[in-house]
């Protein structure tokens, strides 16, 4: 019988502000289990299902004898990758091979935990015999397959203590034959075994394999750091934990099952989650003890949101595919933006403890970190709730996650009370307008036409109307930073007190309009000075940037004897274009606006970047030196008469804000996945704390939705579909699990 599981509310609610608890976590991982039975039960039932039976059935006899020995498996890091890729690729195994064959390895290390005999045949690839959990057999040249014998002696089968070092595993091919080790743990010719981590501190434990056997994670073959330093750096780790973040260490010892160490990035740390990996994270050599335990809160946030979302759904299709994310150099789908979010409450709760417990310039660092991380997540939150379709659910999980970050430093340190803590927020500030203005320059296109009509209607002085709608690229390959120019610009901005003056940045940007960090220091300088458009600066840069080069680059003729007028503002671009108080003029405005102006009417051309900066202020006419802009001539006319903020120095009062038409819902674009979902700090000269990026395998970091059931025919788990089902919390779910059910391992099996 399959029956659905039920989520009660409050488990949900501990959830979405960030914890959850042990409780939580077990809940998480026996749907998760079901889910994985779901899958191999479809895979038995589809064109691999051949290839898969007898590695099923063997699993099925195992769970009989030793169920904790079968559940390991079915929950361990190996087996959710191999059912996405076995449902995803089946169609088209013929021609690479069935990846139904691999459950074959996985039997195996299910057979030598419960020291059950076995006979199973196993793929070998490139001359290696991978068994997750086990170990690699090198050396075997070109065979295809081995026969693998499972040896263990009378009485041990099912008997828990005894497969440990009871059981002879022997590998036979068509070369001859190889014996492993009687410890499969260690090393022996031809053999490389899976390292076992093991950490132990106040009654918690915490015991990882290093997989490097899988064949669906990208492990390295010899870690940069050998089994020995990976132990060495986990105990730390677990003690920093477990001392000061016991409630999530009790989910880690709950919920982790595994590391796959990851090649290292030329900077910090890549780590990664696979969303069919509950419990698993991929990660580069950390270094120290404090990257280790930050990037284990981060990715096994990523895992449990990635279970979560098999049971309830926190969003719909539509809204924006591609959206900012403050944290990552590239555009997010809405799982991505969602997973983020949500990592990086892990990331919120390390630093708050480290900003209030250190001291000097470690205390310092941690309190940057902290500001940083809160204004990330505030960002990403706004970011969601206004482009993302927020199920009644979704919106309920983000209101709770958002009162855990309002909840964040309210002791007062790190970024909180004190002009020391003033001071920190506007750095940060700074560096996410920076940051953010930067990434429009990036990805986001201004249509060509709808900016020529936006021209057109600043030369005729006429309002801008409603600003065009965002074009956001889709990323494609690697994606790096945004550059050494933007990161040694930002590290200044820790030490600074105020931004670059908005005049002299405005005039810099004039003067090299592609120079992209200019910009970023513009959309700074015009948010800490509080500009009229400062908005429009960091969240449509593309667009002021592209006016401001069109204006400059098509000047109209200047009649005999007057004075030609200067290029125009970036500052007032910024701001006129955002003026939702008028729509287009009735007359139609457009390229061919001037034509409409009545005969001997001289368009006002592109403004001086002085009367546009006394515009951006507010004031009735002027520049930042008087006698200077179009607009000059008149000062005397209209000195002391009251002017709305944001008038246009040749058309009158209009009222500065930003005025978007409501946009059809787009067909939502491939999630991509964040198996990274910390990257390098913006702007630091020194090695991230936090993990860097990786093109991790599947990724569900930073971060793709999960399918909340197995996909239909044709479609893999991993294909990136949006999450649906679901349903409210204490209540049953869409999402059917085997629960206290038959497996669908076999008829004469159950499982829990």
């Amino acid at each position: 019988m399959i029956g659905p599981y039920v989520l009660p509310d409050d488990v949900f609610d501990a959830l979405a502000a960030g914890a959850g608890g042990r409780p939580a976590v077990l809940l998480l991982l026996r749907a998760r289990r079901s889910r994985n039975l779901l899958l191999l039960r479809r895979a038995l039932d589809g064109p691999c299902g051949r290839a898969v039976e007898p590695a099923a059935d063997l699993l099925a006899g195992v769970e009989r004898v030793a169920p904790g020995a079968a559940r390991s498996v079915i929950d361990g890091p190996a087996f959710g990758t191999w059912a996405a890729r076995t449902l995803r690729d089946c169609p088209g195994h013929h021609r690479g091979g069935c990846a139904g064959r691999d459950l074959a390895a996985l039997a195996v290390l299910a057979a030598v935990r419960a020291a059950r005999p076995a006979r199973v045949t196993v793929p070998v690839r490139e001359g290696r015999l991978r068994l997750p959990g086990l170990g690699t057999v090198t050396g075997l040249g070109e065979t295809p397959e081995a026969l693998v014998l499972v040896e263990a002696p009378a009485g041990a089968e099912g008997v828990p203590g005894t497969s440990a070092g009871s059981c002879r595993v022997r590998v036979l091919t068509a070369a001859g034959e190889r014996v492993l080790p009687r410890d499969p743990s260690r090393p022996g010719h031809g053999w490389q075994p899976v390292a076992v981590l093991d950490a132990r501190h106040r009654g918690l434990t915490l015991r990882l394999p290093l997989e490097t056997a899988a064949p669906e994670l990208p492990a390295l073959e010899t870690a940069s750091a050998g089994p020995a330093a990976w132990q060495d750096l986990l105990r730390q780790a677990w003690e920093l934990l477990v001392d000061n973040h016991p409630r999530r260490a009790e989910e880690l010892a709950a919920g982790l099952n595994g590391i796959v160490p990851l090649p290292a990035p030329a900077r910090g740390v890549a780590s990664a989650t696979s969303r069919h990996a509950f419990g698993t994270v991929l990660t580069s050599w950390p270094a120290d003890p404090e990257r280790l335990a930050l990037t284990l809160l981060h990715e096994f946030q990523h895992s449990k949101l990635s279970a979560l979302t098999d049971l309830v759904t926190l969003y719909e299709p539509g809204g924006r595919p591609r959206l900012y994310a403050p944290w990552r150099p590239d555009p997010r789908p809405p799982g991505g933006l969602l997973q983020g979010i949500y990592a990086h409450l892990g990331d919120l709760a390390f630093w708050q403890e480290r900003s209030g417990s250190r001291h000097g310039p470690a205390q310092a660092d941690a309190a940057w970190r902290l500001a940083q991380t809160r204004a990330h997540v505030e960002r990403g939150l706004t970011e969601a709730a206004s482009h993302v379709r927020l199920t009644v659910l979704g919106t309920r999980f983000l209101e709770r996650l958002a009162r855990t970050v309002r909840d964040v430093d309210r002791d007062g340190t790190g970024a909180g009370g004190g002009s020391g803590g003033e001071r920190l927020a506007r750095a940060v500030a700074r560096v996410q307008a920076g940051d953010e203005a930067v990434w429009r320059l990036r990805w986001a296109a201004a249509d060509d036409a709808a900016t020529e009509r936006l021209a057109a209607l600043w030369r005729a002085g006429r309002p801008a109307g409603p600003l065009p709608a965002e074009d956001v690229r889709a990323a494609t390959g690697a994606v790096a930073g945004p550059g050494p120019d933007f990161g040694r610009w930002a590290a200044r901005q820790r030490g600074a007190e105020r931004a670059r003056p908005a005049r002299e940045a405005a005039d810099a940007v004039l003067a090299a309009p592609d120079r992209a960090q200019g910009w970023a220091e513009l959309a700074a300088a015009a948010a800490e000075e509080d500009r009229p458009g400062a908005d429009v600066l960091r969240t449509r840069t593309e667009l002021v940037r592209d006016l401001c080069v069109r204006l400059t680059a098509r000047q109209p003729a200047t009649p005999p004897g007057t004075t030609p007028p200067g290029p125009p503002d970036s500052l007032a671009l910024a701001a006129w274009p955002a003026d939702p108080a008028v729509g287009p003029d009735p007359s139609g405005g457009g390229p061919a606006a001037d034509a409409a102006m009545p005969p001997g009417t001289a368009s006002p051309g592109p403004p001086d970047p002085l009367a546009l900066a006394a515009w951006l202020a507010g004031t009735a006419v002027g520049t930042d030196r008087p006698g200077e802009g179009p607009a000059a001539d008149e000062e005397e006319a209209v000195q002391g008469a009251p002017q709305a903020r944001g008038a246009h120095p040749a058309r009158g009062p209009g009222r500065v804000g930003r005025g978007e038409p409501p946009e059809a819902d787009p067909a939502p674009g491939p999630p991509s996945g964040d198996g990274l979902a910390v990257p390098a700090e913006s702007g630091s000269a020194q090695a991230p704390m936090e993990p860097a990026r990786s093109p991790g395998p599947d990724p569900a970091a930073d971060e793709g939705p999960v399918a909340p059931a197995p996909p239909g025919p044709g479609e893999g788990p991993t294909a990136g579909a949006e999450p649906g089902g679901g349903g409210a919390p204490g209540q049953k779910t869409g999402v059917s699990m085997s629960q206290n059910a038959r497996s669908p391992l076999a008829k004469t099996s159950a499982t829990g």
